[in-house]
């Protein structure tokens, strides 16, 4: 659509949010002992000028429906707008305090909770949102199941088994796998620019205290020259079957404790 001022606004397509009735809910959890919700979280900022700000909400909800379709979860609309103050120096990019997610996620479980959804799985799509490892940590001591998804090891799994080419520590931000799940899943949002936007920044260690624009200038860093739609594919594929894991855990009654499923994310490296 072109809006007032002449210039395009592109909208995402409603596959972003689930269609399910209550009664779909119902009728799932109708033979569970245990009902899980998936809760995508992405974020709404820069993503160089090929990607669009809704990269990571994207990326969470595909990572939640290829889960969704292989598991018996309660798939939940996305949280659009998260904690990327890393990317404040550019046009576009909204942030929220960590507090303030922190507090949404906590009353999503409590609502879905007195719902009689009992668990909640939180895909994470934005690096930076370092706040939700907290949530789960402290949810779990609680004695609450919860847990986020994917951890770093998940992602190095699905790297490999897509053959992607760029570490984890490279491809940093708008790199060879996000370029790679949007070619696959969501092509027309892809602007021109991709193949020749490589930028390599692999010592980040100011990251949090000077954000990104200390290290980039065009918000990209990592390879998307490399990115593919086959790639992306492969990428969800491995995701879904390491999700098979946690929903074992996250549903077993075998009295074993929990343990709190929190991904190790070093500071300065957002594979995502």
């Amino acid at each position: 659509m072109v809006n007032s001022g002449g210039s395009e606004i592109r909208l995402t397509e409603s596959r972003a949010l689930p269609t399910d009735t209550t009664e779909d809910v119902r009728a799932r959890g109708a033979g569970a002992g245990r009902q899980v919700a998936v809760l995508p979280v992405g974020s709404f900022e820069q993503h160089g000028r090929y990607l669009p700000l809704a990269t990571d909400t994207l990326v969470a909800c595909a990572i939640a429906r290829e889960v969704a379709a292989a598991f018996p979860v309660h798939l939940l609309p996305p949280v659009t707008i998260s904690c990327s103050h890393e990317h404040a120096a550019w046009p576009g990019t909204v942030s929220i305090s960590s507090v303030t997610l922190h507090a949404v996620v906590r009353d999503i479980a409590d609502s879905l909770r007195r719902s009689g959804v009992d668990t909640l799985v939180l895909i994470n799509g934005h690096g930076g949102n370092y706040v939700l490892g907290n949530v789960v940590q402290e949810s779990s001591a609680a004695g609450a199941r919860m847990a986020l998804f994917p951890a770093v090891e998940d992602w190095e799994t699905a790297r490999e088994a897509a053959g992607v080419e760029t570490s984890l520590l490279t491809d940093m931000h708008a790199g060879e796998i996000e370029t790679s799940i949007l070619l696959h899943t969501d092509p027309e949002y892809l602007r021109p620019g991709y193949e020749t936007s490589d930028f390599v920044a692999d010592d980040r260690r100011h990251l949090l205290s000077l954000g990104m624009s200390a290290y980039t200038k065009s918000g990209v860093i990592g390879r998307p020259s490399r990115a593919s739609a086959e790639k992306g594919k492969e990428l969800l594929a491995s995701l879904a079957d390491s999700f098979g894991a946690y929903f074992s855990l996250l549903t077993s009654d075998s009295g074993v404790p929990m343990v709190p499923l929190v991904p190790r994310v070093p500071p300065a490296v957002d594979p995502h």
